[in-house]
């Protein structure tokens, strides 16, 4: 988990650079960070699985840059690292297109182009290594004419043209981020929010899990008050209270104790369904939950886990979840899960996918894995929603997001 003292890798900006082998793309890296972070060579293909820099880059804030293989890779390795790099894409905010000014322009330039603008990608192009050519602004001026698109010239050798480069990004990437509230939208000044943590073998000692602290931040923004308690005092706590809270946000996997001990008249959701409409569309997640009702025994079902765990004996997306689908669904399904970064390429043959609360992936990683479902004619839905379905109290816990509940009518 995240140090509660830095920003989590889902909330950073990320930049995303791309281009064919020894175009430069790991020099530019060390260039914007002024640090030496990636790996350079003269030999194409020196970056193999991508490269990722927490950083901060002010006025922006904290960003994520990450250093992909070269897009022309070869041979059979080559598709797999070509492959890592098409998954950095879908999670990419702002990419740059980094380019060699002697041999600058291509149909691998003119592929990434068409394929961030079809991801609604903001991209910049970079015209790296002017210091290799008599004259780099010709070369830019004649590509800008030719290909409709404005070029940004640098030399990673000799650090010029990145001042440039950086106000580039600056401009492009408030449009890409975006500061989308978890919990504080839904409170006012002085309100109470109890929150429901049990404490398992996924919460070791002297942690809590990050969409918790998460709550608890955004909580503290919305100038709100948080009361943080085991399942089994929340009922001494909301008796203790004055005046009833606003909101009670409990784990999903005690969605049933909760609910039971919780009155009616007080809203109640979950840290999941939280993360669910922070990183991805809660409406499409909720109307993936239907689809529960047609699976059959024997049918394929994808459990997508955005970060890598060791499983446990209680493990939520390894043992709790299919024994509760199997339990409601009347047999076996057949299981496959899909862990950190990865995520099939073709998910036509699964009946359900069913994924995480994301909160290690960023929104544009989560909405990407969403539209390829929809795509594919494949429902989505994710733990918290899926578990208050199966206990039957997904209309109550949604009772905060009229327009997800409306989906379920």
């Amino acid at each position: 988990m995240a140090e509660m003292n830095q920003s989590p890798r889902g909330t950073r900006i990320h930049i995303g650079l791309f281009g064919r082998r020894n175009a430069g793309k790991s020099s530019v890296i060390n260039a914007l960070t002024k640090q030496k972070i990636a790996l350079v060579s003269d030999i194409a293909g020196t970056t193999t699985d991508p490269v990722y820099k927490a950083m901060e880059l002010l006025p922006l804030g904290p960003i994520m840059l990450i250093d992909t293989a070269g897009i022309d890779d070869v041979g059979d390795l080559g598709k797999l690292r070509i492959g890592k790099t098409r998954e950095v894409m879908t999670k990419t905010d702002v990419a740059l297109i980094v380019m060699d000014a002697a041999n600058p322009f291509s149909e691998f330039e003119e592929k990434l182009i068409e394929e961030f603008k079809r991801l609604g990608t903001p991209y910049l192009l970079v015209l790296n290594k002017c210091d290799t050519v008599p004259s780099a602004d010709e070369i830019a001026e004649k590509l800008q004419a030719e290909v409709k698109e404005e070029f940004i010239v640098v030399s990673a050798l000799n650090k010029s043209g990145f001042d440039r480069l950086r106000s580039a990004i600056l401009s492009a990437a408030p449009r890409a981020f975006e500061d989308r509230p978890l919990i504080r939208d839904l409170l006012s000044p002085g309100d109470t929010v109890v929150f429901c943590v049990p404490i398992d073998t996924a919460a070791p000692k002297g942690r809590l899990i990050l969409p918790q602290v998460q709550a608890l931040r955004d909580t503290l923004d919305a100038n709100a008050n948080a009361i943080v308690a085991k399942e089994n005092l929340i009922a001494a706590q909301l008796d203790n209270l004055k005046t009833p809270p606003a909101l009670v946000v409990t784990d999903s996997q005690v969605f049933g104790k909760a609910a039971k001990i919780v009155p009616k008249e007080i809203p109640l959701t979950s840290f999941s369904i939280l993360m669910a409409r922070n990183k991805g569309d809660l409406t499409g997640l909720v109307e993936g939950a239907k689809a529960i009702e047609s699976l059959k025994p024997g049918d394929k079902v994808l459990i997508a886990e955005a970060c890598t765990h060791q499983c446990q004996a209680e493990d939520i997306g390894r043992v709790k979840i299919p024994a509760w689908l199997q339990e409601h669904v009347g047999g076996e399904l057949s299981f496959e899960w899909y862990t950190g970064d990865s995520f099939p390429e073709d998910v036509s043959d699964y009946k359900l996918v069913i994924h995480c609360g994301a909160c290690m992936i960023n929104r544009r990683a989560m909405l990407s894995r969403q539209r390829q479902c929809r795509e594919a004619g494949v429902p989505i839905v994710n733990y918290g929603v899926l578990i208050a379905y199966i206990k039957g109290i997904l209309k109550r816990v949604l009772s905060p997001f009229p327009e997800a509940r409306e989906a379920l009518s």
